[in-house]
């Protein structure tokens, strides 16, 4: 399975056909999408001037779209590098793991609940003041776009677990009336999610 490095190099390559080059950058999505894989195409889409079906698209404007996405996941996995060793030191001085810690995988990191909904802006831009807001202090608005107005998607509260957050559950956070990302959950001041209380919970063979 090609990765990320080889299908940025097949996007590049002049001497493929813009079918193919097009396809590369579609796969690209496929190792690093911030905002989920179609509203992460339909962002470089807007941003670059690509019909989203167009298989014959411009390769000047195929490979603008990948130098966007190449200079956000080069803000991620510096990310990612620095998480890593800050948790190596703190498991050596007997620090708990956080429920929170990301698990390095790259896909919708900042993820956009409705795809036509999407912040302003680079995406490089868009993660760098989430990773800003990870590295200080939780606040109380969305950390793209400074929106105060956080919901949590209907029937959130049937659907979250009654146990311990762990996940995506300790990851995913409301979603922003503003620019439309699901915050993570770490950025934010302590704000559990609506569930079920044991309570709630019918008893076995209840109707």
């Amino acid at each position: 399975m090609a990765g990320f490095r080889s299908l940025a190099y097949q996007v590049r390559d002049a001497r493929n056909d813009r079918a193919l080059r097009r396809h590369s950058l579609r796969r690209c999505l496929e190792r690093f999408a911030p905002y989920g894989h179609r509203a992460t195409w339909w962002h470089l889409c807007d941003r670059h001037g690509i019909a989203p079906e167009d298989r014959g698209a411009d390769p000047l404007r195929l490979v603008a779209a990948l130098e966007e996405l190449e200079d956000a996941r080069a803000v991620w996995l510096e990310y990612e590098r620095q998480f890593a060793e800050r948790r190596r030191r703190e498991k050596y001085h007997g620090l708990r793991r956080p429920e929170w810690a990301w698990g390095g995988s790259g896909d919708a990191v900042v993820r956009c609940a409705d795809p036509w909904v999407r912040p302003e802006g680079a995406l490089g831009e868009v993660l760098r003041r989430l990773v800003r807001a990870l590295e200080s202090e939780p606040g109380t608005a969305c950390p793209v776009c400074g929106e105060r107005e956080l919901r949590w998607p209907e029937g959130a509260a049937a659907s979250a677990p009654v146990g311990p957050w762990e996940g995506a559950w300790a990851w995913d956070g409301p979603v922003c009336g503003g620019c439309g990302i699901v915050v993570p959950r770490p950025a934010l001041v302590d704000l559990p999610a609506p569930r079920r209380s044991l309570a709630d919970v019918p008893a076995a063979g209840a109707a």
